[in-house]
């Protein structure tokens, strides 16, 4: 990543893997970035952990969805994997509730990512920004990612 210049805000990788370009999930709602832009991570490990220090905004009562606003205001949504709602929760634990004050790097959710590949399901995670970041960059990097330690997207400002 760049200098620390002009960063309003850095989100850091919520799972384990290759963080690779929103386009590249199998998905229209992620390809069109109706959700919001960001990047994918292929996941490697089933840790989900909080990409920035907030608050949890979202946690789906599937476990699939958990949506993070940072204390600058960022939402950050992590959608692990796709198709997993119809598992209704059966391969998650979740370890936060909505309101809870967390740090980057805090566990989220364990994810069995066997489970979720037996069931013929994609584990690729977007993440996504879900609040406007209107007058501001988003700069994303790809590659290999440690949970809570490599910054995948920095927001700047313009």
């Amino acid at each position: 990543m760049s200098n620390q210049e002009n960063v309003f805000e850095t989100i850091l990788a919520p799972m384990t893997g290759t963080a690779v370009a929103i386009t590249e999930v199998p998905d229209p709602i992620f390809i069109e970035k109706i959700l919001g832009d960001g990047v994918a991570i292929v996941p490697t490990e089933g840790k989900v952990v909080s990409p920035v220090d907030g608050t949890v905004s979202k946690v789906a009562e599937t476990g699939h969805i958990y949506a993070v606003t940072s204390d600058n205001g960022v939402e950050v949504v992590i959608h692990v994997g796709l198709e997993t709602v119809a598992l209704n929760g059966k391969c998650f634990q979740i370890h936060v509730k909505e309101g809870d004050k967390v740090k980057a790097g805090d566990l989220l959710a364990d994810a069995d990512l066997e489970f979720i590949k037996e069931t013929g399901r994609n584990s690729i995670t977007p993440i996504v920004i879900g609040s406007s970041f209107e007058g501001k960059d988003l700069v994303c990097e790809e590659g290999e990612v440690q949970a809570g330690k490599t910054v995948i997207m920095e927001i700047k400002q313009k």
